[in-house]
């Protein structure tokens, strides 16, 4: 693991604690230019009401907004847990360069574990792809989330 996937991974870590403070699915992400943040995002699914609200899709639309483009092909988004297939396919339309996530997630992973739609041969661009940078922390922050939840579950 290289010192800054590393540094970037604690900062995408960083968000997925604003999540769990609001109660959210504990996963953050970081949109990463030229060496330094350029766009940040956490799950907001249950904030915002919205499917779409996951940390991947926040921190790319930001992203896209501050560029002015949905074209991110210099871009590299570190994230917590490793992607589902809507996140997968919009980083794949954004053309970004890089992925680099935490833990896998066997159920639902579109970057390598149920599927890998970032590398799919079909599609026109493909993510060079780095995986489990902090892992065991990614986990533990869903682990720890899912068993409040079970716990103590909404009323």
């Amino acid at each position: 693991m290289s010192a800054t996937d590393r540094q970037f991974m604690e900062e995408a870590l960083s968000e997925a604690e604003k999540a769990l403070a609001l109660d959210e699915v504990p996963i953050g992400a970081v949109v990463v230019y030229e060496g330094a943040i350029y766009a940040r995002g956490y799950n907001l699914r249950e904030q915002m009401g919205d499917p779409t609200a996951h940390a991947e899709i926040i921190a790319l639309r930001r992203a896209a907004a501050r560029r002015g483009s949905w074209r991110l092909h210099d871009m590299t988004l570190y994230v917590t847990l490793e992607p589902c297939p809507m996140c997968a396919g919009a980083m794949v339309n954004a053309r970004l360069n890089r992925l680099v996530f935490g833990a896998f997630d066997p159920k639902a992973g579109a970057a390598g574990s149920l599927m890998n739609l970032v590398n799919d041969d079909r599609l026109n661009h493909r993510l060079a792809v780095t995986s489990g940078i902090l892992a065991d922390a990614s986990a533990g922050l869903l682990k720890e989330f899912f068993r409040r939840k079970r716990e103590f579950p909404a009323k």
